[in-house]
């Protein structure tokens, strides 16, 4: 009798967790698990990729009447939802939570909308920190427990206080890199015995089948740089559009081409027109299928912060493409400075430096290239590692 798995996680929009979900659902075993997905918000980019065999389940509906607004909610006499909203609202304003994610500050008022699912399931999977972890921990009934956390928990500011009676009720935590593992048990000691480390699972043969589709770029001498991740801070937008305006300044033909949405984008689009590189920085919104832009680069480049593990560097790699990333604390785990990349210091002049070596030093482009072609590609073997966990 097949184990009925259910995974959980905000949606399947955009970032490095929903794709690692993605690579992860596409390779599973069906023949040996029943598996359900929940997300938070419906019709997710990456939701028609998803392999048939899986069940996508409705979005509970307090998360559904919400994506409607206030309107919606006041024009339907909902008032217990309408309640809640403002009450979150509200408190996410409020100063003296600012020691808070958003997310648990979410959740305090979030919870009293949702009602416990009445399936049992033998294993419940939360794929990311904050509302999948809480929600998991609350609301779903099953024998087992896991949760994974792909972040680097406390540059995301989360506070440790409030999860402490959420992570103890889990059987096993997932972290997707050894550094977050690290970060997460300073911070978490009580979960210490029970954190693992998987990385997030890549499958270079999806990813070869994807990024060979048609080239997205038209025929031109410019220099293309891919970056992909979510319009958020921590990916280090700012520090980019800086690197492009000196790119522009130096006379460099090159176009930036950037995937992902998020709540920045406005801020980023008004900065984009400030420096007037229109031309050189451009937005693409979300993709189905980021390979083919990131196959057809010159370079990808990472500016963030700080990453969970940098999934997108692990494609980029896959596909042989050159690299450079600033240099967060995970970077080291997949980055060898001159040898598979380039890792900068964390600001844009010390970016554009990184950009401009690259691009203008072919031997050790071409170095790099055949270092990436060298190197063993995907991570397969992870996914035993979860088989192993869920039994």
């Amino acid at each position: 009798m097949r184990k009925k798995v259910l995974f959980v996680i905000d949606s399947l929009n955009s970032g490095g967790a929903e794709k690692s979900l993605l690579s992860m659902l596409t390779l599973f075993n069906y023949e040996r698990y029943d598996v359900s997905l929940l997300t938070f918000l419906s019709d997710g980019h990456y939701q028609p990729l998803l392999p048939k065999e899986i069940h996508i389940l409705d979005v509970p509906a307090y998360f559904n009447v919400q994506q409607h607004g206030i309107k919606y909610l006041i024009k339907t006499g909902r008032v217990k939802e309408l309640f809640l909203r403002m009450m979150t609202s509200f408190s996410l304003r409020n100063p003296m939570r600012k020691k808070m994610h958003k997310a648990q500050i979410s959740w305090i008022w979030t919870t009293k909308g949702l009602e416990k699912s009445t399936i049992e399931y033998d294993i419940a999977i939360a794929y990311s920190q904050g509302t999948p972890t809480y929600y998991v921990a609350e609301k779903i009934n099953a024998k087992k427990k896991l949760c994974w956390v792909n972040t680097d928990y406390k540059l995301a500011g989360y506070n440790q206080t409030y999860d402490k009676k959420y992570y103890k009720q889990y059987d096993q935590i997932v972290t997707v890199s050894r550094y977050n593992r690290d970060v997460f048990i300073k911070e978490m000691p009580i979960a210490a015995k029970k954190t693992i480390v998987i990385n997030d699972i890549l499958s270079s043969d999806l990813i070869y089948k994807m990024a060979s589709k048609a080239s997205v770029f038209k025929d031109s001498s410019d220099i293309k740089i891919v970056t992909v991740g979510r319009l958020v801070e921590v990916k280090g937008y700012d520090l980019a559009i800086e690197a492009c305006k000196e790119l522009k300044r130096s006379g460099l033909s090159f176009k930036w081409y950037v995937i992902g949405e998020g709540p920045l984008k406005n801020e980023l689009s008004d900065m984009i027109h400030k420096y007037e590189l229109a031309n050189n920085f451009i937005l693409l919104g979300v993709q189905q299928n980021p390979y083919k832009y990131i196959k057809n680069g010159d370079l990808y480049v990472q500016p963030s912060r700080y990453e969970g593990f940098g999934l997108a560097l692990a494609e980029a790699r896959i596909l042989n493409i050159p690299i450079v990333a600033t240099n967060f604390d995970a970077v080291y785990e997949q980055i060898i400075d001159g040898e598979n990349g380039i890792i900068t210091d964390m600001n844009s002049h010390a970016l554009y430096e990184g950009i401009m070596n690259l691009i203008h030093d072919k031997p050790l482009r071409n170095n790099i290239i055949d270092h990436l072609k060298r190197e063993k590609k995907g991570n397969m073997g992870e996914l035993e590692n979860v088989y192993k966990l869920i039994g």
